[in-house]
């Protein structure tokens, strides 16, 4: 009697137990309706070069309105072996992980898949990851069963080694996008000709720059420069230019500078010390400036025949000093 009540209880759930989903043929129910399903795929940017060995992550993303529900057992199975136009190719579901958020009104499928290549071949060929057909039921009517397409996503599988004489123009994947030459070094070393150059130019615009609102540039000696190229290349001119030194070295040093107390002011201010041969020379052509008419400058006073053009390029020297900068090499025959 107890054998007759375990065999009758077991026709029974055998009876009522529902279709299992493993059980229903995707490719015979119809397509869902449009706009009941809403996808979106999160794909590799990469789909040429895989080897045996590399694993591929999709994620999918399914919005799927109400009344339809997915079936959970019809999404993929782990350790399917993928196929391509009905032959085997290698690619095998690694891993699945699958969140579902519901809503009111439609349910939200996230669907992490992971594919693994296991397949080798010596010369690159084609595959794809799916397409995979997932079943959705309409819970107001458990008959209404229909299926959705995911779409499947090309890739390309490559040896690991090449196998023969290839022509690269003639095995170029459609997948692969156009090969492009790195420039960075060349970026890198135009950021550092380009800060050499910004920094070559401030320097030259300090060092040959004759406007005061640069910073410097309003000194006694920058102003003196300034002045004696615009005096006239006469006597007089010479002596309104030597009167204009004299003013540059006594604002500088704040007293009258002359021979007698020259290092004192060079003491005071080191900057100067290496035209002390020439302040020296300066005080000399002053001295015949105003106290010998008939003055003649001679080659042992530091002078050329152009005594002006020499008190032009002390000035110029006197202003390099002033800013703090080794002051320029006097010109030939100046």
């Amino acid at each position: 009697m107890t054998k007759f009540i375990r065999i009758c209880a077991f026709m029974f759930l055998l009876c009522t137990a529902p279709l299992p989903a493993m059980a229903i043929d995707s490719q015979d129910l119809p397509d869902v309706k449009d706009g009941i399903v809403t996808i979106e795929t999160k794909d590799p940017v990469k789909l040429v070069g895989y080897t045996v060995g590399d694993v591929i992550e999709r994620e999918v993303i399914l919005t799927i309105r109400a009344p339809y529900k997915l079936i959970d057992t019809s999404l993929p199975i782990t350790g399917y072996e993928k196929r391509y136009k009905g032959q085997l190719i290698g690619i095998e579901l690694k891993s699945i992980n699958h969140i579902k958020e519901e809503h009111k009104n439609y349910t939200t499928h996230r669907i992490k898949l992971a594919y693994q290549v296991f397949t080798n071949n010596v010369v690159a060929k084609n595959a794809a990851l799916g397409p995979e057909y997932i079943n959705l039921i309409n819970t107001k009517n458990s008959k209404d069963l229909v299926k959705y397409r995911i779409p499947s996503l090309d890739i390309a599988i490559s040896p690991i080694a090449i196998f023969g004489q290839v022509k690269i123009e003639n095995n170029m994947s459609p997948f692969l996008g156009p090969l492009l030459m790195s420039n960075e070094n060349e970026k890198q070393w135009l950021k550092v000709a380009l800060g050499f150059l910004t920094v070559s130019l401030i320097g030259l615009l300090y060092i040959l720059g004759k406007h005061a609102w640069l910073p410097r540039m309003g000194g006694a000696f920058a102003k003196a420069y300034r002045t004696l190229r615009k005096t006239p290349d006469t006597t007089e001119g010479l002596k309104q230019a030597v009167s204009a030194v004299h003013q540059s070295l006594n604002s500088t040093a704040m007293m009258s500078v002359f021979n007698d107390n020259l290092d004192t002011f060079l003491a005071r201010h080191p900057n100067f010390s290496p035209l002390r041969s020439e302040i020296q020379q300066f005080f000399d052509l002053s001295r015949q400036v105003y106290f010998e008419p008939n003055f003649k400058p001679e080659p042992a006073h530091g002078t050329s025949s152009d005594p002006h053009q020499w008190l032009i390029q002390f000035a110029r020297r006197c202003r390099d000093c002033e800013r703090g900068l080794v002051p320029s090499p006097l010109k030939a025959g100046v």
